[in-house]
């Protein structure tokens, strides 16, 4: 391992043209590599950056002069990019992820990654992140450190070692943070009917957003639950806190959290700073549905843009406009309804625009990312709709249900049109 001066670092000495470049995603953005490859990126002859999710500003479209922008979908800040149609989107379960950076499916010639300063075993956390890292680790010509003095030294099922770094900088520089979504009475409403299928010991798997704080918010008062996610907000942390989490009858991981990414402020980090309650896992422990349906009462909670009145789920785009991804919801979808007394939750406010616009539609506008053969419950401020085992007529009576009073009619108009077309 060289270690190199951050403002000496020259890229062209380590990127080719032509070169992918895979870096930690999400708030393991290693932003000090990140920010030199755009400084330099004229120089460097053409070279693709693969992406996760982002909660930074680092990248801007105007960046695409030099760089091809690839990506699994436009979660945070690479939304712009989406916006802008320079992130050419893969659309891919996240569970696949690892799986196909190791094979070289999605290449990997240079990997940038974020780490905490080396313990006294002489072991680098991955910190924040540590989804597909240690694949692209793997697979990587070139490995590229930012060591940074502020990422937590989390427990991780596979930290690096000076053998697997190439160029390491040092840094001291403040985290990306993510704060909690702001909650609101809609969040509280739709929080108060999916909790009814939450039980006691409980596993629990949720995504960002209002609805998932909120929901974990009137979990306070239960007892023995598990947290076996692709993340961890500071949510996570306030339910150990308050003694709601033990993580004390999981079938597997025992005592411990599991989790491949810490999305949220310094709070989380601290918390999970050397907490040996914690430990962060490649997809293919967080995702596998092999390893979750082992995991009894495993409860999933994901979003959507849209359900269609089959239960049809749209996680991605609309109008055209590519707004979210695949990411992990099928993986937990699945897992989810593998699992011995287990539930997956699609939450969704049942409007958009001020009202103006039905989430709940007779058709999709976007692709499903979800199948209706997946379906389980979907959730609004209007109720639940528990959509397993019943045919199509019995859920779309389900899902006008929990529409918005005002585009119930509509709803049913157009399902009425719908079965005479087939007539």
């Amino acid at each position: 391992m060289q270690v190199i001066d951050a403002k000496a670092l020259d890229l062209r000495s380590l990127i080719r043209p032509g070169d992918t470049i895979l870096w930690g995603q999400a708030c393991g953005e290693p932003t000090t590599l990140a920010e030199t490859l755009l400084a330099q990126r004229a120089d460097l002859g053409g070279v693709t950056v693969f992406l996760g999710s982002g909660f930074s500003n680092t990248l801007q479209p105007e960046h695409a002069d030099h760089i091809r922008f690839t990506g699994i979908g436009a979660a945070g800040t690479l939304r712009r990019l989406t916006k802008a149609g320079v992130l050419d989107v893969l659309p891919c379960h996240v569970s696949k992820m690892e799986g196909y950076v190791a094979d070289g499916v999605i290449p990997c010639d240079v990997a940038f990654v974020q780490v905490a300063p080396a313990d006294e075993n002489g072991h680098y956390s991955l910190g924040l992140i540590s989804d597909y890292i240690r694949a692209a680790v793997r697979r990587a010509r070139v490995v590229v450190a930012e060591v940074n003095a502020q990422v937590p030294q989390v427990p991780c099922a596979e930290p690096l070692t000076d053998a697997d770094i190439d160029i390491a900088v040092h840094t001291d520089r403040p985290l990306i943070e993510l704060a909690p979504a702001a909650i609101t009475d809609l969040d509280r409403t739709i929080a108060r009917y999916a909790q009814a299928f939450i039980p006691e010991r409980a596993t629990l798997q949720v995504g960002i957003g209002a609805v998932p704080e909120a929901v974990m918010a009137n979990l306070r008062s239960h007892r023995d639950l598990s947290i076996h996610s692709g993340m961890l907000g500071d949510s996570a942390a306030d339910l150990v806190d308050c003694g709601a989490v033990t993580n004390a009858y999981k079938e597997i991981d025992p005592g411990v959290m599991v989790s491949g990414a810490l999305i949220g402020t310094r709070r989380l980090y601290d918390f999970c700073h050397r907490n040996k309650g914690v430990r962060m896992h490649p997809l293919s422990h967080t995702h596998s549905i092999a390893t979750l349906s082992r995991l009894s009462r495993f409860i999933s909670l994901n979003s959507a843009i849209e359900v269609d009145l089959s239960g049809q789920v749209n996680a991605e785009s609309v109008g055209g406009q590519y707004l979210g991804a695949v990411g992990g919801q099928v993986d937990y979808v699945r897992a989810a309804t593998a699992s011995a007394g287990g539930r997956s939750m699609i939450a969704l406010p049942s409007t958009a625009q001020n009202g103006r616009v039905t989430r709940i539609v007779a058709s999709l506008s976007g692709p499903v990312t979800t199948a209706r053969s997946d379906a389980d419950v979907i959730v609004t401020e209007y109720g639940a709709a528990d959509l397993r085992g019943k045919p199509l007529s019995q859920r779309a009576k389900a899902m006008i249900a929990i529409a918005h009073p005002d585009h119930r009619e509509s709803l049913d108009r157009a399902l009425h049109a719908a079965r005479k077309a087939v007539a």
